[in-house]
């Protein structure tokens, strides 16, 4: 059965957007640097860390507020985040607008997202995309690993990765990398 992953670039404060995110400026102020790692600043260890992330995905699973700020100006085109692999969004309606196929919009929760995900991601990975997907799905036993991508920058507020969680939740961490531009961290969710 698939593996459900979050994978996300994040300020050494926790932040996956600065403040005052919005379609227009979908990093939030000060915080266009944090996907630099991938494409403008990133190494050789970089590229390998964002290879492992976009390749052993099988499915995606994001939130509304991720899937339409992400939309951009000339909408989706043919694909979705990852061309033709099938992206399931989280959302209360689903839009009137015709989107690509890969994309299933999901009105019963992050749950049922994911057990869709999972079944068409067959060996790969599904990928959770969007702090709020993943602060829904932690809670709820449905993530297996956390990859957090630590950009040296401090945000002081936006959105957290990390929202309120009612318990604690242990964490064994697998794998460390720091480059220049990042430090990679991986974590396997402990049960």
């Amino acid at each position: 059965m698939a593996r459900v992953i979050c994978d996300m670039s994040i300020s050494l404060d926790g932040y996956v957007t600065g403040p005052n995110d919005s379609r227009e400026n979908p990093f939030g102020d000060g915080a266009g640097m944090l996907h630099d790692w991938m494409f403008r600043t990133g190494t050789d260890e970089d590229r390998a860390q964002l290879q492992g992330m976009a390749g052993g995905a099988g499915a995606i699973v994001m939130g509304r507020k991720s899937f339409e700020k992400n939309e951009g100006d000339g909408g989706w085109g043919d694909g979705g985040p990852l061309g033709d692999t099938p992206c399931f969004v989280v959302t209360h309606n689903k839009p009137a607008a015709r989107y690509p196929s890969v994309f299933t919009f999901v009105t019963d929760g992050v749950a049922s997202a994911i057990e869709q995900a999972k079944r068409v991601a067959g060996n790969g990975a599904v990928g959770l995309h969007g702090a709020t997907v993943m602060q829904q799905a932690l809670p709820l036993g449905l993530v297996d690993e956390i990859r957090v991508h630590v950009i040296p920058v401090l945000l002081g507020g936006g959105t957290p990765l990390f929202g309120t969680l009612d318990s604690s939740i242990t964490l064994e961490r697998t794998n460390a990398v720091a480059t220049p531009a990042a430090t990679h961290l991986e974590f396997r969710v402990v049960r």
